[in-house]
């Protein structure tokens, strides 16, 4: 008996290198050296030169600590934008920056120091600079590297630094373009400050936390009442959760719409030290009429809390009766500590403020114009100036009357109802109430995380509401040099106004002509700009760019000489932040003013006005000559700006008002923002919930195309979550896609011209159906790229290869590409067909997978270079427009179109015949569906004309299929034998293992061939 003959050798099986298991960690590196070896950026700028740009400016990430998991999101976000543009053929370059200057890196140099019990300030300033710009520099050396490993394609040889010379002197040049147009001024205004860190702060760099306060309830006494006389000795009682402003109060502020209520009140058997109010009696309180319940239960709070102390005090309301309208004004009070004399000894008017609300507290508020923006405006108009008694420490300066050098104001104890301002009130007979109980939200620095204060201290300010002259230009162009036959605008103080449009209208009016994606982006950023306060510029700190003024010591008014400016801005750029120095003040000024005569400006630039700047000297200075528009190109330099949600108040905002005060419009096209990535719960981040996700540790464990497909696969426009589980999806997502490539490169083993099929009306309708869904893939992923949308984009594509192909094209088809002869015309035009795929899809993917793209095209291409270097494939969208034969557009069957209603309906009825066999599978009735034998109900007469076109066999994988007027799908086991070679069971296949008659005529033929 002879043995059965192996057909296995006969059977066109795939055949390829490319490996199932990924190996990312391991094959990424050395893919990625090859690019930088090769200098793969620099070929792509090449095949670009000449063609439309498309410039995303990269908003500089903070040189302080390694790559977190918002910085890659970031940066993947970044790269998936310059590569999708580059791949549809737009010159789409990328330089990274950083930002370099600023209080975080100085905090950290500062840190240093107090670790070896030295003393900053008792370094000389350079030396200082230098450390930190090491600090700096270590940082940019180290999250670069992180960032290459990423697979982001940059120019990573010529990034830019804001701490570099020609930077910092372009950032002065731009300072004096504000201050030659007459769009800065030096005025004292209370700014955030932080004691800790002894700076004023940018809204950008204060996060809000919840706190408990200690909330008071003080007396002021009337002395004077012009309009109600009765009022003289009763007291206005005002409620604050900020004690340590009482000391520097003012005036008191009452609203004029409030109703206010005079109690008249016995206090009896009080146990304390009064200096102005009897032992017992009764007074006269007034607090604002809908407060009043409150302000009682504060009171008899109070009482219980010094009765459990041993002293009694109480509370009996004998008459209360309302106040008429106007009967507060012109009224004087005086301050609980008026026995201090001198500061406390001034009167203290009671004044109307629109901004008194009955939300809280008592419905009169006290005002210290040092420690709030209301309580200054309002006293400014009344000509009462501020004191400037908290010091930038937080403590009250030495010669203060109450707690001079004590403090510092933040700390709870100092606050608390028994520290020394609640007690010297409380002795004074001025303190009714105090807990510290109040729970509220309050601004913090987000570097240090100490509680911030509003401080007034002299500071330098860009004005929102001053107009700015039209055609203002400035003696300084972008790179510092002299530009003649310009219009000089003479320095003009905040108060003068000149014509063309505020710096808030023009920022408002960029903002509606700039797209934001998402739109909300829109309505946030308009609405922080069209509230904000003026720019405050000044910081009071070492390490940053400084604000290169000299100022008249008699007229107080700055320097405006375009002379002096220009040789500053060179200074600058040739010896960086250090070339501005009192030694050098006289070269600057030049022969025609005296060194003596003027005051250098000490103060350094906000870090967001560096940061602002960087629009002129990235994409203008032509120092990156891919950056660079074509001569005479107007409007935003930049298509687009891209970071994270916070930048509405933060570089978006001041690139914003930046580039609007200096040259009329945004600097951008296009505004993309993300949200933030959350846990796996949805929870906030942080280090001490032990919750975060280290990419440098995803990469070496997943590699980094699993977190690119992650940052691209989620709805990065909201917040979004990651987390071990959320990357083991990810990761089996991401082996479907590759299963898909590994598939098409060994079915196309040994595909040649030769073999094309170019005539696609030619073709099987089912290859043509495929090219059609290519043809729909292809429009959505161009709407995707133009929309941004790159979780439709990524979910777009992984669908195609796992619905479309996977699990329907490739499935049918795979006997074809097995045993059909290789010159049959059925498995040509399926394996041109998956050509087509492989080169469309080797593209979409790439963005995406940067190092597995590049992978699979070297394992098909060896010698065809990079697949970055490739351009979007051509479609032929006609594809997505052709008809199987006849069938019409459109059908009577529920409006339907005829293609799609047809394949739709198809696909359905497979996979319901999938689900019939799979019980019988389970009972082992049949071993395979090419067992089964399918009768299949169907009544749909559109569907039943066409089905001819197919075999629905073949569709199905099933030994045979009948389509039958039945109520539900039967399923039998086949009395067919099964052919040896492709595993069919058909009628004309004598005994198990011969063959059937498409198997013999292959075989034959092959053995013939041999």
């Amino acid at each position: 008996m002879t043995e059965p003959r192996d057909y296995r050798p006969t059977v066109f099986l795939p055949k390829t290198e490319f490996p199932m298991k990924a190996g990312l960690p391991q094959k990424e590196p050395g893919i990625l050296a090859r690019w930088l070896d090769g200098d793969l950026y620099r070929q792509l700028r090449d095949a670009r030169a000449g063609r439309e740009k498309f410039i995303l400016h990269d908003g500089p990430p903070y040189a302080n600590g390694d790559m977190h998991i918002g910085h890659a999101l970031n940066h993947i976000l970044k790269d998936m934008v310059c590569r999708t543009q580059n791949l549809k053929g737009l010159d789409a370059p990328y330089v990274p920056g950083w930002d370099c200057h600023g209080l975080p890196i100085e905090w950290k140099v500062e840190e240093q120091y107090r670790k070896k019990k030295l003393n900053k300030d008792e370094v000389p300033a350079e030396e200082f600079r230098a450390e930190c710009r090491a600090y700096a520099q270590h940082w940019v050396d180290t999250q670069r590297e992180q960032l290459k490993r990423l697979g982001i394609n940059g120019d990573w040889d010529h990034p830019y630094l804001t701490m570099d010379s020609e930077a910092e002197g372009t950032i002065v040049a731009e300072l004096l373009k504000f201050a030659e147009s007459g769009q800065l001024y030096r005025g004292a205004k209370p700014v955030m400050w932080s004691p800790v860190e002894k700076t004023a702060l940018a809204e950008a760099e204060v996060e809000y936390e919840d706190i408990v306060s200690t909330q008071v309830d003080v007396a002021f006494e009337i002395v004077e009442a012009p309009n109600l006389p009765s009022l003289v000795g009763a007291y206005a009682v005002i409620w604050t959760t900020t004690p340590w402003t009482i000391p520097v109060n003012q005036a008191l502020a009452y609203g004029t719409d409030v109703e206010y209520v005079v109690i008249n009140a016995m206090m009896s058997d009080v146990d304390v030290a009064q200096q102005d109010m009897e032992n017992s009696g009764y007074r006269d309180f007034i607090v604002a009429k809908s407060l009043l319940p409150q302000f009682i239960d504060r009171y008899v709070q109070e009482a219980a809390r010094l009765k459990e102390l041993g002293i009694t005090l109480g509370l009996e309301i004998d008459q209360q009766h309302d106040l008429p309208a106007g009967a507060l004004v012109g009224a004087i009070a005086r301050h609980p500590m008026h026995h201090l004399g001198g500061f406390f000894a001034k009167p203290r008017p009671l004044l109307a403020g629109d901004f008194v609300t009955t939300e809280s507290g008592t419905g009169l508020v006290h005002m210290a114009p040092d420690h709030g923006e209301d309580d200054f405006l309002l006293c400014k108009a009344h000509g009462i100036e501020p004191v400037f008694a908290v010091e930038g420490d937080g403590k009250y300066r030495a010669d203060w009357l109450w707690l001079g050098g004590e403090g510092s104001v933040i700390n709870p104890k100092f606050n608390a109802p028994d520290g020394p301002i609640c007690t010297a009130l409380r002795e004074a007979g001025g303190l009714l109430a105090a807990s510290a109980d109040y729970k509220h939200s309050y601004p913090h620095s987000w570097r240090s995380k100490a509680k911030v204060i509003f401080r007034c201290t002299p500071q330098w300010f860009v004005p929102m509401d001053k107009a700015i002259a039209r055609g203002v230009s400035t003696s300084l162009d972008t790179n510092g040099g002299r530009v003649e036959d310009q219009t000089q605008v003479p320095f003009a103080s905040s108060e003068v106004e000149t014509p063309g449009g505020t710096l808030r209208e023009k920022a408002v009016a960029a903002i509606a002509a700039t797209r934001f994606v998402p739109e909300k982006g829109r309505n946030r950023i308009g609405s922080m700009v069209e509230g904000r306060p003026d720019w405050v510029l000044s910081r009071q700190r070492a390490w940053g760019v400084p604000i290169t003024l000299f100022v008249d010591r008699k007229s107080g008014q700055y320097l405006c000489d375009p002379a002096v400016n220009a040789r500053i801005v060179a200074a600058v750029k040739a010896g960086g932040v250090d070339a501005w120095s009192d030694a050098r003040a006289q070269e600057y000024l030049g022969p025609d003013y005296r060194a003596d005569d003027y005051e250098r400006v000490t103060d350094i630039l906000d870090v967001w006005f560096d940061s602002g700047s960087t629009h002129a000297f990235v994409l203008e200075s032509g120092r990156w000559p891919d950056l660079m528009r074509p001569e005479g190109y107007t409007g935003p330099l930049a298509d687009m700006y891209l970071e994270g949600s916070d930048q509405h108040r933060g570089w978006f905002q001041s690139s914003l008002l930046e580039s609007c005060a200096t040259r009329g419009h945004a600097p951008y096209k296009t505004v993309l923002t993300h949200g933030f990535t959350m846990d796996s719960k949805g929870m906030k981040m942080s280090k001490s919930l032990g919750n975060t996700i280290d990419p440098l540790k995803v990469m070496e464990v997943n590699g980094a195309d699993i977190i690119r497909l992650w940052a691209l696969s989620v709805d990065f426009t909201e917040d979004h979550r990651i987390g071990d589980e959320i990357l083991k999806g990810v990761a089996d997502q991401y082996r479907k896609l590759r299963n898909t490539f590994r598939y098409l490169l060994g079915a196309l083993d040994g595909f040649s011209e030769a073999e094309r099929v170019a005539d696609v009306a030619a073709m099987p309708e089912l290859e043509r159906y495929v090219l059609a869904l290519l043809a729909k893939l292809d429009a959505t992923l161009r709407v995707a790229v133009d929309d941004y949308d790159f979780n439709t984009y990524v979910r777009a594509l992984t669908d195609f290869c796992n619905e479309d192909l996977s699990a329907f094209f490739f499935d049918i088809r795979k006997d074809c590409l097995y045993c059909d002869a290789a010159d049959d015309p059925k498995r040509m035009a399926y394996r041109t067909v998956l050509d087509t795929l492989f080169h469309a899809l080797v593209r979409y993917a790439a963005p995406v997978l940067v190092f597995t793209a590049e992978e699979v095209w070297g394992s098909r291409y060896p010698d065809g270079g990079s697949v970055h270097l490739l351009e979007w494939p051509v479609i032929d969208p006609t594809w997505n427009q052709e008809r199987i034969g006849d069938l019409p557009v459109e059908v009577d069957v529920a409006g339907r179109d005829g293609y799609n209603w047809f394949w739709d309906s198809i696909r359905q009825m497979r996979r319901s015949v999938t689900e019939a066999i799979e019980p019988l599978r389970r009972e082992k009735e049949v071993g395979s569906s090419l067992e089964a034998e399918v009768r299949y109900p169907l009544d749909d007469q559109f569907v039943l004309a066409n089905l001819g076109r197919l075999d629905l066999a073949e569709v199905c994988i099933v030994s045979s299929f009948e389509v039958g007027v039945t109520n539900s799908i039967t399923v039998t086991r086949t009395t067919h034998h099964k052919c040896g070679r492709c595993w069919r069971h058909l009628p004309e296949v004598t005994a198990d293992g011969e063959l059937c008659s498409r198997c013999e005529q292959v075989v034959s033929a092959m053995d013939a061939a041999e």
